[in-house]
């Protein structure tokens, strides 16, 4: 099978999961004899672009001439059986859609967020849940300034999703959707799109724990407790930093990079139980990860398949999550982790400093998510069912 894979690749150095899967997915495929034909734009060339550059290329966010071209193109060119599509925006635009179809080409997408819901993919108003945007009214995001904090930004995206809707560009250009989770489906069904349409599928990731072995570096602490992952408001770091001001007792390793980054920093340097090592190579954070005791994911969103989570769990690691998203599925509470009420500061602290205290707890909770693990997220049960749904797709089923 020939297959275009479509991706909007984010900035380089950026830890993101779509990224992650979509170069895993590919490199699966082509371990099994597929053609794979490639097509990425990346958000680095919006900030090497000048002021007249970057206007076009907002404008470019409604309709992307220059990737709906290039697109169909590549499938006169190639004759790709199916194309898959990861994430269009902002770089690619909806237009892509539209030209494998034009081409007459079955569209697979598969849905790493809730952008199909809220534009800015992330379901939050500042730090609480919000999918009032379901109902197609975008311009609320101008009055409560959604994306990126700006009333001024937010109007283009509400502009070019308002365009999208009428157009029901999602509704009707894509054949087959792939959902991460559970609640992504109902949040999808409840504005309308078709169930029969909907398949889940959850990410997967190589078998960390055959070929990674545990390492400590100099100077961090025998035990320790780990968070990594994006700096970022949705991912929890400011819940993280609440939780750890009331844990003096136990040493915390973070790892990774984003926009609250130095703001984190200065604030671990002003605990000694804090240990912050900022972006990590990926081999040598997982091995970091192995050494730990358990992983804290105290994420404030709708995470789709949160590759951390898969990869600690592939490490035999417990984690404690907020009892959200793709983390109510993965977690089987008191066997292979503990699940915390969104927000709740005191739980988290509570469950950490219970985990801490019993070793044997966390080898055994680790045992349990090692074997979550083998059951769902290997590699050659996600092709096979990946191909599954390209088949069945291509069937009209």
């Amino acid at each position: 099978m020939k297959v275009l894979v479509i991706h909007n690749l984010h900035r380089k150095g950026s830890a993101s999961g779509d990224d992650q899967v979509f170069k895993s997915e590919t490199a699966l495929l082509e371990q099994h004899g597929h053609q794979v034909v490639r097509y990425t734009d990346n958000n680095d060339r919006f900030d090497r672009l000048g002021p007249l550059g970057k206007l076009a290329a907002i404008g470019g966010m409604l309709w992307s001439f220059r990737n709906s071209r290039a697109v169909r193109e590549i499938i006169r060119k190639e004759r790709p059986d199916i194309v898959h599509v990861h994430t269009f925006f902002p770089m690619l635009s909806p237009s892509i859609l539209y030209a494998a179809r034009r081409e007459g080409c079955k569209v697979v997408a598969t849905l790493h967020d809730t952008r199909f819901i809220c534009p800015c993919a992330t379901s939050l108003r500042g730090t609480e849940l919000c999918n009032r945007c379901g109902d197609g009214k975008y311009l609320r995001m101008c009055r409560y300034g959604c994306f990126k904090g700006s009333r001024l930004q937010s109007l283009p995206v509400a502009l070019i999703f308002t365009y999208h809707r009428l157009r029901r560009s999602f509704y009707r250009q894509i054949d087959r959707y792939i959902c991460l989770n559970d609640n992504q489906i109902r949040l999808l069904k409840q504005i309308g799109f078709e169930e029969k349409k909907i398949v889940k599928k959850y990410n997967f990731v190589p078998d960390a724990q055959a070929n990674i072995a545990a390492a400590v570096p100099e100077g961090l602490p025998e035990r320790y407790a780990v968070f990594y992952g994006r700096i970022g408001e949705e991912k929890g770091i400011r819940v993280l930093q609440q939780i750890w001001e009331q844990l003096p007792e136990i040493p915390l390793v973070v790892m990774g990079g984003g926009p609250l980054e130095e703001e984190f920093r200065a604030w671990a340097q002003e605990r000694e139980q804090v240990h912050f090592l900022g972006y990590t190579q990926h081999d040598k954070c997982l091995a970091i990860v192995k050494g730990g005791e358990f992983v804290v994911f105290p994420s404030i969103w709708y995470e789709g398949c949160s590759m951390v989570e898969i990869e600690a769990e592939s490490l035999g690691r417990a984690i404690v999550a907020t009892d959200l998203g793709f983390s109510q599925e993965a977690i089987t509470d008191g066997i292979n982790g503990y699940k915390v009420a969104l927000g709740d500061v005191s739980g988290f602290v509570s469950r950490i400093r219970q985990l801490w205290a019993d070793p044997e707890k966390c080898r055994t909770m680790g045992e349990a998510a090692r074997r979550e693990y083998e059951e769902k997220y290997l590699p050659e049960d996600n092709y096979r069912q990946l191909m599954e749904i390209y088949e069945k797709t291509l069937r009209g089923e």
